[in-house]
């Protein structure tokens, strides 16, 4: 007994109730297993991505954080030899305030890309899965 598939001659007629239904339980079964895989897979991509953006928010923080005290008292004493020191403190703070902007921004960018976490490509394989089954019920019924 060979397995149906789409593009085969063999007509369904001449097979036994028990026959289609065993094949339709195989190949449904086969379906459903693919598509969870594709899903799977997917998901852990978009997930990955997701991880990427969060690590980028938080090595920015780290940093900063670090960097903060060190840099602000150098650059703020290297400033007050030109302007007073409240001036050369507002100058670093400002500075310090458009790179942590950048992070953000960049950090948004990459977890943006990683959303929705839906598995877009699944659901299209699966709207031409049921396309396909829809298309075939009806060629059965002429």
């Amino acid at each position: 007994m060979s397995s149906q598939v789409p593009g085969d001659t063999e007509d369904l007629r001449d097979r036994s109730l028990g026959e289609l239904l065993k094949q339709l339980s195989e190949q449904t079964t086969r379906l459903v297993h693919q598509e969870l895989e594709l899903a799977k897979a997917e998901l852990q991509q978009k997930g990955r991505q997701a991880g990427m953006g969060a690590g980028m928010f938080g090595g920015a923080g780290a940093l900063g954080l670090a960097a903060l005290g060190a840099l602000t008292a150098c650059f703020i004493l290297a400033l007050d030899a030109v302007v007073p020191a409240w001036l050369a403190a507002l100058i670093v703070a400002v500075v310090y305030a458009i790179i942590a902007f950048v992070l953000v921004k960049q950090g948004q960018a990459r977890v943006r890309r990683a959303t929705p976490p839906v598995p877009t490509q699944t659901i299209e394989t699966v709207k031409e899965d049921v396309e396909w089954a829809r298309s075939q019920m009806r060629s059965d019924r002429t």
